[in-house]
């Protein structure tokens, strides 16, 4: 970040506001003058506009603007595009949101939930959290629990519009050892078996139950499109774990709540997962295919997990399976090139099948090396826009290119 210590000192509620850089703070900032103003004007009946203007002033007079201005112009360029293609499509969001809800986040401080629940706020909802424990710095409501143990206050589940539970031992935390794999599969089972068991015994339960589940569930499929409609395999970890996960949900279904299982395909972030651990490499010069390449991925940007999560909540007309993975997956190859491409970096380092299995086990079989062609079939049919369709689009706007 360009600024360390900002405050807010003008705010004209529904016109502006600004905030300009403390020079004396403790922290300092790299301007020697730094103001933001943010200015709101109304376009049209049901639209405005957000006009950023920016006053700073580089330290060093001459030297800094000659070594320094390009830079910051180029930072502050594509710091503005973001925001404002964000701001464009949340505000989209909440122009047609259906109802303010009050909801309940179950694995609310992970890679999903971290940027969920403050979606969700911003959204004007009212976002509960279920946690291990409470922090010092939580200045929302939480509610402890201890899913190990088996305990939870179901009183505490009462007064809910909607529950979402993202709550899982991380997969690629570890190498997969029998004790590994139990807990995986556990931290999934036994967490939503406990809360799911909660709900159905509420006086007034939630209208959905929103639980995470993964495109796992398909297995290995080289050679198929697959849909909601597609059937688990046997005998493969991942499939086996995410159908006992899904058939957990069973009581809330049973005493009506709507239960929405969320599959998960590849969740692209800088900030974890997958991707996080792949950019280093890359952006070394040293990336490439892994395997022949010719392995489909089935993949998700975070904003849209977000904005779908969300949107699955409030639709009423959804519930079941549903595939959270972009319109369009590609093959490992396809995946390295066009990763490389926005990088600007050659990926010329293939990592052989055998040296993925070597470094990783089986877990390189299930996450590095199986194919999926998964289709986002009931999201698509029921109206949702993917905000990053395509996977070019996704990078640069995830990597800020």
């Amino acid at each position: 970040s360009f600024l360390y210590d900002v405050r807010i000192c003008v705010v004209i509620y529904g016109q502006q506001f600004v905030d300009k850089q403390n020079p004396s703070g403790f922290r300092g900032g790299m301007f020697d003058y730094w103001k933001h103003s943010h200015i709101m004007s109304k376009s049209g009946d049901n639209t405005s506009q957000l006009k950023d203007n920016i006053e700073y002033r580089l330290p060093l007079s001459f030297i800094g603007n000659l070594f320094g201005s390009s830079f910051v112009e180029a930072k502050l360029n594509r710091l503005f595009d973001f925001r404002h293609r964000v701001t464009k499509v949340e505000s989209k969001i909440f122009q047609e949101k259906k109802q303010d809800m009050k909801i309940l986040v179950v694995g609310s401080r992970g890679l999903v939930g971290t940027d969920l629940v403050s979606f969700l706020k911003h959204q004007g909802h009212e976002v509960v959290r279920l946690s291990r424990s409470k922090k010092a710095s939580d200045t929302e409501e939480v509610i402890t629990w201890d899913p190990d143990s088996g305990c939870v206050n179901e009183a505490d589940f009462e007064g809910f519009d909607a529950v979402i539970n993202l709550a899982g031992e991380n997969i690629a935390s570890k190498r997969w050892t029998p004790a590994q794999k139990e807990e995986i599969k556990q931290s999934r089972v036994d967490s939503t078996s406990l809360i799911a068991n909660a709900l159905a015994k509420v006086k007034n339960p939630p209208r959905v139950f929103v639980c995470a589940s993964a495109t796992g569930f398909y297995g290995d499929r080289p050679d198929e499109v697959l849909n909601e409609n597609s059937v688990a395999v046997k005998g493969d970890f991942l499939s086996e774990t995410c159908v006992a996960w899904e058939a957990a949900c069973k009581p809330a279904a049973d005493v009506g709540i709507r239960v929405v299982n969320t599959r998960f395909g590849i969740i692209l972030s800088p900030k974890g997962g997958a991707m996080a651990k792949l950019l280093l490499p890359f952006q070394l010069g040293l990336g490439g295919q892994i395997g022949n390449g010719e392995q489909v991925m089935s993949w998700i940007a975070l904003d849209d997990v977000v904005y779908a999560l969300n949107y699955v909540a409030q639709n009423e007309t959804i519930s079941g399976p549903v595939n959270f993975s972009s319109p369009n997956p590609v093959t490992n190859l396809e995946f390295t090139k066009v990763l490389g491409k926005v990088l600007q970096r050659p990926t010329i380092f293939p990592v052989p099948s055998f040296g993925a299995k070597l470094v990783f086990g089986e877990m390189a079989d299930a996450l590095l090396l199986s194919s999926q062609k998964v289709k986002p079939t009931k999201l698509e049919s029921s109206g949702y826009e993917f905000a990053y369709a395509d996977l070019e689009s996704a990078f640069r706007h995830l990597l800020g290119k």
